[in-house]
Formats: structure tokens, C-alpha cells, sequence
């Protein structure tokens, strides 16, 4: 979840104390008691047991810890479509709420095993985004503006480096969770879906990222109506012993009942705004039964605040103890606050040519961007990192896949030369600037396979036969593009007389097909490297000179010299 949604768990403050501490407060609220796990691969089994982040979807990104009203919304048992009244709390609103419904009765249809109820997906947005942040969404559920969580940069929460180029969550060093349903970018690579058939996969989208939530969760053969297999859904969500009561609390009320409420109009978490985590509680001393020890008893205390006297004592003098004046505070320094003009702002493109390219050669086209300050004139010095982001094995200059430049004076800068790799395909190429607003672009490259310019016969031995006979060498050529071999060219062959016109059936040199039929024209194809070795070249009764011509579907051409002439007699 993005920072300013306020207090949340940070990952590892699982200790004791901490369980005890929510244990209490979930009894207070009537959420169920933390469920046991079963210790399987990949689940927490205790508070304090937190795999590493990036196995997780959220990679276990901070989240909202208010828990349900004690009022639930509807009695046990009863419809879970209610009208449009009833508590706040239980109000969704109307596109988040299609949405996980939506995604329900995909994956009825498609893993009807798993059995996932929306509620659950309900529960999880609710913790996660507080419902796309009160379903804060246009007409096709993308969310109105970005929900990004923290940088997972290893201080307080997993340590994952970026691996989308900033694609999703505008951060090129390190990645952030993104979306209502907060997917780190390396998750939604693998698990993101398109839920509304628009022909895109948006972790920004709720339908998007309510599918892909379902999805996640139904991995393997879960059965979700069973309380282990729900728990380990769950928890491979975000491995957090807390996170997994919260989410059961909001699972248990909503399954209670709801209402569908106007996009935009649904209520945030109550911890929203404060843009501070939880601190964590301070650590009490636990007795064998798992409750907290019981303080001393104080003596009781006069009005004054001293402790009375034992009856039948009589009190010492008190003496009033010297005052001391308060220490001087050094002046402070107020900090500095950039200007306007010295406030990144806005990224931009400033002339990016094409971005094509054959394989094995430099891109013709480099991407340049200029960076403006809130003023929209031209910054100077402004960080940009430029990524390759995809498959592909193209490289900036010196090998690399990121690097990091600053701005000239006129607020531009360019990335280095990009050379194409083999393999071929489209992929992104991105641009970010800025830290806490962060400002992306991208660009599509394509890289396509080397064209044969030229084919060249590997030998000069002249080639003839007598009549009746085999020509005693095989022809053996090579297609090349600017001097590199290119395999899978398609070569055709055909025999030719002198003239240059196709030699008459029946007459002059030949191959033979499959069957050993005579044929005067052969379609082929070159190896590894380009290389290619005709089939053997057969000579009939007809003495004369022919040419083998050897064409490519690029037009490069080669003709061969074939002499077809008896024997010198003895």
C-alpha cells in the first residue's frame, strides 16, 4: 500500500509480544482466533517466521490494520446481497464490488476445485487498498490515480530491486507493490490477468488485479472452503501471522452481509492519512498460559500524587528541592525548501528516433528525454535511468541493462547506444526520473533477424562429369549478412542451360527427389552458420555446358559452371 494510507505493519515485527498484543485486540473485536498452519512449504506457521518478501504477492508490503465494527452487518446466515442500507463499513463500492464477483464466477468456471468467494478477494482488497481507496475508479475499474506502496528497499520491509524498469510502479531501483490489490511487479509478470477483455493486463485495474488475486490464491489444488488451504492462501498473499487475522476478520464479517455503494463513495480506512507505520508495541512480560503478567500492586497515593503514609507514622519534613533553570536550546535551522524552479516536475520525450534494429547491430534511434521543474522550464541535473525492460538480450553500451545518467543544462539527456542481441522480438524500453514523484515513459523496440545479402560458394573446384555419370564433388555454398552467416535461409536451385534458360526435361544435369526421380529444380535450406552442401548432381546423356543457379528469397544470387563431356580417350 502507498505510504500515505498511515499506519501499517512493517514485515518482521512478529515477535511475541507483538502476537499476544494482536491476539488481544481481535478477541476485542470478535474476529476469529488465529487459525494453526500445517508448516507446508511456503506458509508461516508463527509470528516471527517471515520468508523472504519476493515470495510473496505483495512482497509483503506494509497493509491496513483496522478490523471490522463489532456490529456485524447482518446476522449469520442471511443474504449477502442486501439493498443499498445498512452499516458504512459494509459498503463496496459498485465497480470493485462486480469485479471480485466477477472474478469469482471465472474461476467457477475455470478452477471450480479452488471454490474462492468473492468475499475473500473482498477481505483482501479491504486490507490492502481499503476497496481502491473507496473505489476510486473510471468506468472500466482503473484506479483514478496510482496506489503504490512503499520502495522495498530492504529498510523495514523486503529488499526486492527493481525488475520492471519502473513499467508499473515508476521506480527503477527498487520495486513497490502497485494496484488494489498491490502485486509487485515480478508477481504480476507471472500471475496478471486481463478481467475486463480490454486486451491489456493493468495491475492498476480491479478487474485486472481481482482476477489475477483469485487466481493467486487458487494456485495449486486449494480448496478454499477448507480453513488450511484458505490459511496458506492467505499467507502466501503476505507471509504475516497479523495480516492473515485481519484479513479473516474482514472475510468473516462480509461473508455477514454487504451493500453496494456508489463508485468513489465507499469509506477509507480509519488509519488513512497519517503517513506513519505502526510502532510497534512495547514487549510485556507473558506468563506460561500465554497472558500478560500481572503488575504490582501500587500503594495507594495522596491527592498530591506522593504515596500516604503507613497509619500511625508520622511523615518526614519534606524539603523542596532546588530548582534548576532550564537548559538553553540552540537556535534550530529550518530546512531548506527547493524553489519551484529547482523542483523536478514533468518528464518528457525530445525526439526518441526509431527504435529497429537487426540482430547483432546497433539501434539507429536513441531515446532522449528532457526534465522540467513545477514551473514546466528545463531542469538541469535530474537523475534518469533508463532501462531495457523484457525479453531480450539487447544491451546498452559496456553490456549493461540500466543506467543512470543526469540532465544537461537544457534539461535533456540521452541514453546510450543500444545494440541489438539474437534474440528477436519487441520489447520496452523506460525512462524514470524523480524520487518522490516519480515520472516514467517507455517505448516499444523490435529487433528482426538478419536478411542474407550474399551467397558465396565455399570451393572453386571446377565441376564436370561424362555422360551417365555423378559430377565427383558436391557444391557447397554459404548465405551471409555484412560477412555473418545466417542460418534458415531458404535457397532454391535450378539447373539452367547455357543460354540461362531452364534446361528441358529429360536433358542435361539433375538431382534426384525422394522417390530417385530426376529433378532440375530443388528448393533448400541453410545450417547453422549458413552453410549448405547440395544434394549430389547426377549428369544424363546430354554433353554440353549448364549453369546451376543458386537463389535466396532476398535476391542474393550465385551461379555454378556444370561441364557435362566424355572422356579423353586413352
Amino acid at each position: 500500500m502507498a505510504a500515505q494510507f498511515g499506519r501499517r505493519l512493517r514485515r518482521g515485527a512478529t515477535t511475541t509480544a507483538v502476537a499476544a498484543a494482536a491476539v488481544a485486540a481481535l478477541s476485542a473485536s470478535q474476529a476469529p482466533a488465529a487459525p494453526q498452519t500445517d508448516g507446508a512449504a511456503g506458509d508461516q506457521s508463527a509470528a516471527g517466521s517471515t520468508p523472504s518478501g519476493d515470495s510473496a504477492a505483495t512482497g509483503n508490503s506494509p497493509y491496513h490494520t483496522d478490523l471490522p465494527p463489532l456490529n456485524t452487518p447482518n446476522k449469520p446466515g442471511t443474504s449477502v446481497n442486501l439493498p443499498v442500507t445498512g452499516s458504512a463499513e459494509a459498503g463496496i463500492p459498485a465497480s470493485v464490488l462486480a469485479a471480485y464477483k466477477k472474478a469469482e464466477q471465472e474461476l467457477a468456471g475455470t478452477d471450480a476445485a479452488c471454490r474462492l468467494p468473492w468475499q475473500l478477494l473482498a477481505a483482501i482488497g479491504k486490507v490492502e487498498s481499503g476497496q481502491a481507496r473507496g473505489g476510486n475508479v473510471d468506468a472500466d475499474g482503473t484506479t483514478l490515480s496510482p496506489i503504490l506502496g512503499p520502495a522495498l528497499n530492504g529498510q523495514g520491509f523486503a529488499l526486492i530491486k527493481d525488475t520492471d524498469g519502473g513499467a508499473y510502479d515508476g521506480d527503477a531501483t527498487h520495486d513497490r507493490a502497485v494496484g488494489p490489490m498491490q502485486f509487485i511487479p515480478s508477481t504480476w509478470a507471472t500471475w496478471g490477468q486481463d478481467g475486463n477483455g480490454d486486451g491489456r493486463k493493468d495491475p492498476n485495474n480491479i478487474y485486472d488485479a481481482s482476477l489475477a488475486a483469485g487466481r493467486y490464491l487458487c494456485a495449486g489444488t486449494r480448496d478454499l472452503t477448507v480453513a488450511a488451504d484458505l490459511d496458506r492462501a492467505v499467507l502466501s498473499y503476505n507471509h504475516s501471522t497479523e495480516y492473515l487475522r485481519t484479513v479473516r476478520s474482514w472475510f468473516d464479517y462480509y461473508k455477514r452481509g454487504t451493500h453496494e455503494v456508489p463508485d468513489g463513495t465507499g469509506v477509507l480506512p480509519a488509519d488513512t492519512g497519517g503517513g506513519t507505520t505502526s510502532p510497534s508495541p512495547t514487549p510485556t512480560t507473558g506468563t506460561p498460559g500465554g497472558g500478560a503478567s500481572t503488575s504490582p500492586t501500587p500503594s495507594p497515593s495522596t491527592p498530591g500524587g506522593g504515596t500516604s503514609p503507613s497509619p500511625g507514622t508520622t511523615p518526614p519534613p519534606t524539603t523542596k528541592p532546588p530548582t534548576t533553570p532550564p537548559a538553553t536550546k540552540p537556535p534550530t535551522t529550518p530546512p531548506v525548501t527547493p524553489t519551484p524552479s529547482e523542483t523536478f516536475g514533468s518528464l518528457e520525450n525530445a525526439g526518441t528516433g526509431t527504435l529497429t534494429a537487426t540482430a547483432g547491430e546497433a539501434f539507429g534511434g536513441r531515446v532522449t528525454v528532457r526534465a522540467k521543474n513545477k514551473l514546466g522550464k528545463p531542469l538541469a541535473g535530474t537523475p534518469v535511468t533508463f532501462a531495457v525492460v523484457g525479453a531480450t538480450d539487447a544491451r546498452f553500451t559496456g553490456g549493461k541493462s540500466t543506467v543512470t545518467l543526469t540532465t544537461a543544462a537544457d534539461g535533456t539527456v540521452t541514453a546510450p547506444v543500444l545494440t541489438a542481441g539474437e534474440r528477436t522480438g519487441t520489447f520496452k524500453l523506460t525512462a524514470v526520473a524523480g524520487t518522490t514523484e516519480p515520472r516514467a515513459l517507455s517505448w516499444t523496440a523490435s529487433v528482426t533477424a538478419r536478411v542474407a545479402d550474399t551467397i558465396v560458394r565455399t570451393g572453386d573446384k571446377a565441376l564436370t562429369a561424362a555422360p551417365g555419370t555423378e559430377f565427383a564433388d558436391r557444391v557447397e555454398v554459404r548465405t551471409t549478412y555484412k560477412g555473418t552467416g545466417v542460418a534458415d535461409t531458404a535457397v532454391t536451385a535450378t539447373v539452367l542451360t547455357a543460354a540461362g534458360t531452364p534446361a528441358e526435361d529429360g536433358k542435361g544435369p539433375y538431382f534426384e527427389d525422394v522417390d530417385g526421380n530426376p529433378v532440375r529444380t530443388l528448393d533448400l535450406t541453410t545450417g547453422a552458420d549458413g552453410a549448405l552442401e547440395l544434394p549430389k548432381i547426377h549428369a544424363d546423356d546430354t554433353e554440353g555446358t549448364f549453369t546451376l543457379r543458386l537463389t535466396t528469397a532476398s535476391g542474393a544470387t550465385l551461379t555454378v559452371e556444370l561441364k557435362v563431356e566424355a572422356a579423353p580417350a586413352a
